[in-house]
């Protein structure tokens, strides 16, 4: 058992990001054995859920965009993304098959105007989600993050966990990555930051 300053991070295991799913990421099913498995390891767990409203700013379909396009939003040049885990229904719920016995469940991406990648900030990189401060009230400065997808919501996960100070370790065998080429930049930019990839 990892001590209770340690704490797991389990990052958007949602049918939409399996295969199937709106918005699926190859093989994102094959990690979630191996996620619950580890859930034994820790103390403290917290699981993140994509939480959009119907219409949220960062899907193609409200721009009448196609899909993967960008376009440049107030804090940023966004990716435009289909349709994907919108509140309530099945595509937003966690894979049937993951444990959801954690401590903590952080909804995010739900403000219509603002996309959000990481479990700690909105992507204006500004408004928090809260769980820094939940980690903090906790006593908890390491984190580790297993999830989906590695080149997205866990490289913004794991790289605004050591901007903020913890200690960070992705284990990348359980994660899955979008796309090879944006996979290989964020391994990049995680390790230039100091969090640990453990494959």
């Amino acid at each position: 058992m990892r001590p209770a300053n340690h704490a797991l991070i389990v990052i958007d295991v949602q049918n939409d990001f399996c295969p199937g799913g709106a918005l699926a990421v190859s093989g994102g099913d094959e990690i979630v054995a191996g996620v619950n498995a580890l859930m034994d390891d820790f103390s403290v767990v917290i699981l993140t859920q994509d939480w959009h409203p119907r219409e949220h700013s960062s899907f193609a379909s409200s721009h009448s965009a196609e899909p993967f396009t960008t376009f440049e939003a107030p804090y940023g040049t966004q990716v435009l993304w289909p349709d994907h885990c919108i509140q309530g229904t099945d595509g937003a719920a966690f894979h049937p098959a993951l444990r959801t016995d954690g401590d903590l469940i952080i909804r995010k991406g739900y403000t219509p105007s603002i996309d959000s990648y990481s479990a700690f900030f909105e992507n204006d990189k500004t408004t928090p989600t809260g769980l820094e401060g939940y980690l903090h009230t906790r006593g908890i400065d390491t984190v580790t993050l297993v999830g989906l997808a590695l080149d997205y919501c866990v490289n913004f996960s794991a790289q605004d966990a050591a901007k903020l100070g913890f200690k960070t370790t992705v284990i990348t065998k359980l994660c899955r990555a979008i796309d090879p080429t944006t996979e290989s930049a964020a391994r990049a930019d995680m390790a230039e930051l100091g969090v640990v990839l453990v494959d």
